[in-house]
């Protein structure tokens, strides 16, 4: 009887051993990722790159994550989402190792391909993991949680990075976070494959390569998801490396590491504060009101930010910015809702490979808006996310959550 209350709440949200083993996996690569990565901009200005190289970075970043997220799906169906996630994070300590040892920006940004690409190529991974462990009325709650756990070392990273960086300086600061990183990658790897059930691996013999055979199977609906997002991402990704230029060197008074910590943590926590209550809304209700909510934050993010000239104005902006993840598990399990019964992993990846690959440009170009002013970098950004918001309220499915476990069906 007295364990009734732990299994009704590992239950309730999900937490099977696998997909403890895969939280554990995401708090600790994480960790050691916000500790290192978020700071690179600095970093590579440090070591005497310019706003182009940030610009490549960031741009390398999307380019990435587009090109790496259908290989992410295709390795996970093929091999198994275990098999697959060892394979990712040895890629990521691999190049968290360059960065440690050669302290060149252009290093860097070789390392990139390595170390920028594990979100990215696990993401399918984790998400063919939540749908093989958990039943289907309980996707949504695990997608939530995936997101909200993702959340504390994005809230905890930054501030230790930021100390670092204030103990030792922004050269040997970051190269120290990086240590940290891969230490906290040799752990999540040594966890994951103690903790994930060989009987969730769920290798498909066969998978489909072909991105195109896998892009006629995509439904309008996804497709018109697919559109709006691209734009909000613009939005995202024009602005996103500034950010932390824009509050330590730019404004009147520019903030600390320390302080640029803090807001990357306030950013977070109410991320963290929101996912439950929303998830707990979405279950209830239907989807396309709280993906729009969240298009609306991110419409709003660069516009706030471009008002706040001081660490109090800053500490709005991050807040917006964290309420941009109102709907964003919901907008994640609608791509699953509609996605094709046994391919759910592919065309996971496929999504994100054509988001992600148009949305580099935005990243690319931030550099040159940036150039011609921090005004036009922000209010560009903003219209983007404004057209977004409005196509996805025009041609945006309005999928109820009863709908949403009926098609679990033809999902897998």
């Amino acid at each position: 009887m007295n364990m009734k209350p732990g299994r009704n709440f590992a239950d309730f949200f999900g937490l099977k051993r696998s997909i403890v083993g895969m939280l554990s996996m995401v708090i600790l690569v994480g960790l050691g990722e916000r500790m290192a990565e978020r700071f690179l901009p600095v970093y590579l200005l440090a070591l005497g790159g310019g706003a182009l190289s940030i610009g490549m970075l960031n741009g390398l970043d999307n380019l990435l994550s587009a090109l790496y997220s259908f290989p992410g799906g295709y390795i996970a169906d093929r091999f198994g989402t275990k098999r697959a996630l060892l394979f990712f994070n040895l890629l990521a300590m691999a190049g968290f190792a360059v960065v440690i040892f050669v302290p060149r920006w252009e290093a860097v940004i070789g390392a990139s391909f390595l170390f920028l690409s594990w979100t990215a190529i696990s993401l399918p991974a984790t998400m063919k993991l939540i749908a093989s462990a958990l039943p289907k009325n309980k996707r949504t709650m695990g997608v939530s949680v995936h997101s909200l756990v993702r959340r504390i070392p994005m809230a905890l990273g930054p501030i230790v990075g930021g100390a670092m960086i204030g103990l030792f300086g922004e050269t040997l600061g970051v190269r120290i976070a990086f240590g940290g990183a891969f230490f906290f990658a040799l752990l999540a790897l040594l966890l994951q494959q103690r903790l994930i059930d060989e009987a969730h691996q769920d290798v498909v013999e066969r998978p489909e390569g072909n991105p195109l055979k896998i892009f006629r199977k995509m439904s309008p609906e996804l497709k018109n998801l697919l559109v709006s997002d691209i734009l909000v991402r613009f939005c995202e990704q024009i602005p996103y490396a500034f950010a932390v230029v824009w509050a330590m060197k730019t404004i009147a008074s520019p903030v600390t590491a320390f302080q640029f910590g803090l807001l990357t943590a306030v950013e977070m926590v109410v991320a963290l504060l929101i996912y439950i209550p929303v998830a707990w809304l979405a279950d209830r209700g239907r989807k396309k009101i709280f993906v729009t909510i969240t298009f609306c934050f991110f419409t709003a993010f660069p516009l706030v930010l471009l008002a706040s000239r001081s660490f109090e104005a800053l500490l709005i902006a991050f807040a917006v910015r964290g309420l941009k993840e109102f709907g964003e598990p919901t907008r994640k399990s609608l791509i699953l809702d509609l996605s094709p019964r046994g391919e759910s992993a592919a065309m996971f990846g496929l999504y994100y490979l054509l988001r992600d690959t148009v949305v580099s440009a935005a990243a690319f170009g931030g550099a040159f808006l940036w150039m011609a002013g921090p005004a036009v970098n922000f209010l560009t950004a903003s219209a983007f996310g404004a057209a977004g918001t409005i196509w996805f309220i025009v041609y945006g499915k309005d999928l109820p959550s009863g709908e949403a476990v009926a098609k679990g069906g033809e999902a897998e």
